[in-house]
Order: structure tokens, then sequence, then C-alpha cells
């Protein structure tokens, strides 16, 4: 075992960062076939001594830098305030800022090698899943309880309805830019996408008059 094994848990932190930001580049530049062991060590100004006390195999790095990435996403866009009862402004804050993330560059590209390698690791596949999307809906659906109690909105079913307001705010905005390669939409059809979300959805599962 190297003298990386070794080191405090700090700089054990610090130099697995490193390795994943080193990775990241790799994995984005050459994919996850492409990408070799070796190439990540150099990116990640490592050796594959060291690079093989953090990390088993490429497929264990793989799933870690998919797994942080994924839960950075869904902390950073899912944090809703209970105490908000203004339901239109919040949906809308949160559409707009999940089509921002989707459609970054990054995570585009994250996606497709997540897409290419599933059939071969699929465990990489669901832990995609579990660590973004429906990390992500669940935490939704959480909020959508939380006003159903407060009488703010009727949802009967808050996980279905979560992953029904997501689908609605990015499918249409994120498919051609995913399979399509084509740019992300201007701002101003962003907004138009999600307020359209926002409208149906409220109208599904708004208030009901005289309940």
């Amino acid at each position: 075992m190297t003298d990386a094994a070794l080191v405090p848990d700090h700089l054990d932190s610090a130099k697995r960062r490193q390795i994943l930001d080193g990775a990241r580049s790799v994995f984005l530049a050459q994919g996850f076939d492409g990408a070799s062991m070796g190439e990540i060590a150099k990116a990640a100004g490592v050796s594959k001594g060291t690079l093989y006390v953090y990390f088993e195999s490429k497929e264990d790095l793989f799933a870690a830098l998919v797994k942080a990435q994924c839960a950075l996403t869904a902390e950073r866009l899912f944090e809703l305030d209970a105490d908000n009862h203004d339901v239109r402004e919040v949906l809308r804050r949160l559409g707009l800022s999940f089509i921002e993330a989707m459609v970054e560059p990054s995570h585009v590209s994250t996606v497709r090698m997540v897409i290419g390698a599933a059939d071969r690791q699929p465990d990489i596949g669901q832990l995609f899943l579990g660590a973004g999307p429906r990390r992500g809906a669940a935490r939704l659906a959480a909020w959508l309880e939380a006003k159903n109690a407060q009488g703010d909105l009727t949802v009967s079913d808050p996980e279905l309805a979560a992953w029904q307001f997501l689908t609605m705010c990015h499918s249409s905005v994120m498919m051609p830019v995913l399979i399509g390669g084509e740019a992300p939409p201007p701002p101003e059809r962003v907004s138009y996408v999600v307020g359209r979300a926002v409208e149906v959805f409220l109208a599904a599962y708004g208030p009901k008059q005289g309940a």
C-alpha cells in the first residue's frame, strides 16, 4: 500500500477531489470506454499506484464521479422551502434552475456516458438514477406533500406528480440537446416552457374550489 493511504482525512479528501477532477476531464474528452486509468492518473497529477489506492477500477471511479455530480445537482436545485406558500413562484424558479442544470455541457456529456455504459455496467445507470433524478423527484415529492397538508395543493400521488412536473419542464428542451446535439434554447423559450408547465400542473393539482 502506498503512503497515500496513510494521509490525514482532510488531505485524503483533497486528493480524492483532485483525482475526480482529473477523471472528469478525461471522461468528458474520451468517454467511458476511451478513458484509461493511466490517462486519468496523468490528468489528476498522481501515480497509478495512488489512483488505485482511492479507486479499485475505472468503473468504481466513474461511479464515484457520477454520484458526486448528481448529488451536488440534487442538493443545489431541490432546496424547497415548505413555508413558502407562493407555489407558482417556487415551481417557476425550480423549473428554470432545473433546465439550466440539465443542459449544462458537463451534465449532457455525463448523461451520454451513462447511457453508453449502461448496457455493460447497469449498476452505473442505477446509481445515476438514484443519486440524481430519483433523489430530486423525492425531494420535490416531499415538498408537494407539505403543500397538501397546508392546503396549497391537492396532489393524490406526490411522487408521480413530481416526475410529471420535471418531465414537462425539461423533456422538450433536453431531448434535442441530448440526442440531436442542438444548442440549448434561448432564455425566453425556457421561460415559456416552464411557465406552461406550471400552469398545467396547477390546473391539475391546485386547490379545488369549494373543497
